[in-house]
């Protein structure tokens, strides 16, 4: 074998995934199609992850947290609600706060431009890591003892078991013949981050407009990351404002509660869909992260739910290893995907439910949600079970997630 574990893409599961294995003893190779990221830790460039605290114990058992924690920015509280342009928040709406399940956070924002940098420096340290650039898999093929794929360039590596890191439109999964289901929502997702007059609070708010959620999440300083929903027509022609145009559009969507408003960093657009693989692992293959389900951002929890599947796996081909087992094995993978598939293919179909039911503006719908939300924050036990599904902590958790 040239490696243990083949790892095909190289943004942030990749290397995550990398780190967690190599911590269990196993080597690892990264390819990345892409040549390597460049970062300016002094300039901003508009993207930012929300990081729930289960993930955040991982990234400490891993020894990242005290490379980020600096730059980080605690979530503390989440506030939810209907909303219209011009209009604020419904009185009625969901509040929850960290303080109630008796931690100091429910997550913490944390940006691009900090994250990358710090997988990719360890990944750098780790001896029985190796990250690789400018690699594109033409092919894969497996045979009862291994895996081999082979790279535009006619170079071949072999290894016991493939992960596929590599997104949405995984090559990997393509190859192993895994398919998918889901839905096009029409949908897309404006992203941006904006500097504000007043503090924040740590305090993340999610306003359910008619064309899709708002979501404002809090940054370092008097910034916020916005997570902007509408129709995808519609975002095409928000898109190709001037950034004057753009935010005077954005104003009356935002409110007023954080004082005035001036864009910051890059504008970026992602198309929004449902995509779930109909298996998570093949012969001597198992998916991670995007590449196993792709989610509506609807609850923040995409980046959480592919954490949780390298945690997951650690878990299985570690005890696989201290048993003497093949961790390609597919008794091994099938722990695997026992374990994460359920999970994942729920919180798709919550996410999908969530923005169909919130995304119209029928009044009857609206009165029934607005009447929802203000009981469910009215009944302790309900808002803290809420709290703790948006802090990662329920579930079956893995090691690296656990207190």
């Amino acid at each position: 074998m040239d490696t243990d574990v083949l790892i095909v893409g190289g943004g942030l599961n990749g290397p995550l995934a990398a780190l967690a294995l190599a911590r269990v003893g196993l080597r690892c190779v990264v390819l990345d199609a892409r040549p390597r990221a460049t970062f300016d830790e002094d300039g901003f460039d508009g993207r930012s992850y929300a990081v729930a605290l289960g993930s955040i114990r991982m990234l400490r058992a891993l020894s990242l947290w005290d490379h980020l924690k600096d730059g980080a920015q605690p979530i503390r509280g989440i506030r939810a609600s209907d909303g219209r342009a011009g209009e604020g928040a419904s009185p009625l709406h969901l509040a929850f706060d960290a303080e109630e399940i008796g931690e100091p956070f429910m997550g913490q924002m944390i940006e691009d431009r900090h994250l990358r940098p710090v997988l990719l420096a360890a990944c750098d340290a780790a001896p029985n890591i190796t990250l690789r650039y400018d690699c594109t898999v033409t092919a894969q093929d497996t045979t009862p003892g291994h895996v081999t794929v082979t790279l535009a360039g006619g170079e071949t590596i072999t290894a016991s078991l493939l992960l596929g890191c590599d997104g949405r439109a995984s090559g990997v999964a393509t190859r192993a013949g895994i398919g998918r289901v889901g839905t096009d929502y029409a949908q897309t997702a404006l992203v941006c981050a904006v500097e504000h007059a007043r503090d924040h609070g740590g305090i993340a708010h999610q306003f359910f407009m008619p064309a899709g959620p708002l979501a404002i999440l809090p940054l370092r300083g008097n910034r916020s990351s916005i997570v902007w929903t509408e129709t995808a027509d519609t975002a095409t022609e928000l898109n190709a404002l001037s950034d004057a145009g753009y935010l005077e559009v954005l104003r009356p969507r935002f409110g007023s509660f954080l004082g005035a408003l001036t864009l910051t960093g890059a504008r970026h657009t992602y198309p929004l869909v449902l995509s779930l693989a109909q298996a998570f692992v093949a012969p001597r293959v198992a998916l991670v992260g995007d590449a196993a389900h792709g989610i509506h951002p609807i609850a923040g929890q995409g980046l959480n739910l592919g954490f949780k599947d390298i945690a997951a796996l650690a878990d299985v081909v570690s005890d696989a290893r201290k048993r003497g087992e093949d961790i390609g094995a597919s008794d091994v993978l099938a722990r695997y995907q026992r374990w994460r598939r359920f999970d994942t293919t729920a919180m798709g179909l919550a996410t999908d439910a969530v923005n169909r039911l919130f995304s119209n503006d029928n009044p009857l719908l609206r009165l029934g949600r607005d009447l929802g939300m203000g009981a469910i924050s009215a009944m302790p036990p309900a808002r803290r079970a809420f709290i703790r599904e948006a802090a990662g902590l329920t579930g079956d958790l893995p090691a690296l997630m656990r207190p």
